[in-house]
């Protein structure tokens, strides 16, 4: 009996609950916490020294001067002027809004005009935020430097005429694809063992494997290196862990064969 009743239960509290009305979105507009006179920066939280705070001020206004991108710096804690910022700085279609809150998971956030995205894709910005916002990176260069480097990316990027790619290869993601190119080596390795007598390489089986290996080397060993930076030791060093991978998968195998194929004593 309870058990037919249960169903009819929850339709009747999940309806009762979409009828009731949602609690309006609150937004937060607190004009009374901008500053008296124009400037492109609002630092609230005072993340930036005073002659930091200068010398970005007078950077953002000259690069506004040059090009006519309108990059601006909100940093906010327990306080902010939320919506009132919008008005403030003329916010339009050629603006970004650069908020570093520290009591999120990452430190920056991004409001970007549209006009940007034909010059940098939505995942730039995405790319952007978890390259100098994250944790690590913000312990390493402070919350300053994220900031300082964040904006050096975007001028530089439109100075250039676009960047599909936020420029530059941090070490982390250096050794993600050297491990990537080494992974893809061991693939092809293997594959490449001969089936046949008298067969030394199997290249049908490589081409076979190739999508896999493939990827793994060039889509996300060599890719990244080669949009990111014109340094040609990291592109060396990932196609030598590819090789290197490649040979030793390919010895390991013909070493273990030679072993089963010898006659006992």
């Amino acid at each position: 009996m309870l058990t037919s009743w249960l169903p009819k239960l929850c339709a009747a509290i999940a309806a009762l609950l979409f009828l009731l009305p949602a609690a309006p979105a609150q937004a937060f507009n607190n004009p009374e916490l901008l500053p008296d006179s124009p400037t492109p920066i609002i630092d609230l939280a005072r993340v930036l020294t005073d002659t930091q705070e200068q010398r970005l001020a007078r950077e953002l206004n000259q690069f506004e001067d040059e090009t006519g991108w309108k990059l601006r710096v909100l940093t906010q804690f327990d306080r902010t002027p939320g919506l009132a910022v919008r008005d403030f700085w003329n916010l339009d279609e050629r603006s970004v809004l650069l908020i570093a809150d520290q009591r999120g998971g990452n430190l920056l956030n991004f409001n970007v005009g549209e006009a940007f995205y034909a010059f940098m894709p939505r995942t730039f910005w995405v790319e952007l935020q978890t390259r100098y916002g994250n944790q690590f990176y913000v312990r390493d260069h402070g919350e300053d430097g994220a900031i300082f480097d964040s904006l050096h990316s975007i001028e530089g990027c439109l100075r250039q005429g676009g960047c599909s790619v936020v420029p530059g290869l941090p070490q982390e993601q250096w050794v993600l694809t050297l491990v990537t190119s080494v992974l893809g080596g061991l693939v092809c390795g293997f594959t490449a063992h001969p089936r046949k007598p008298g067969q030394i390489i199997a290249w049908q089986w490589v081409l076979i494997f190739s999508p896999l290996w493939g990827i793994l080397f060039i889509a996300f060993g060599i890719g990244p290196v080669i949009t990111r930076t014109t340094d040609w030791l990291p592109l060396f060093r990932n196609v030598a862990g590819f090789l290197v991978g490649a040979l030793g998968a390919y010895l390991i195998y013909q070493f273990r064969s030679s072993n089963s194929s010898t006659p006992a004593q």
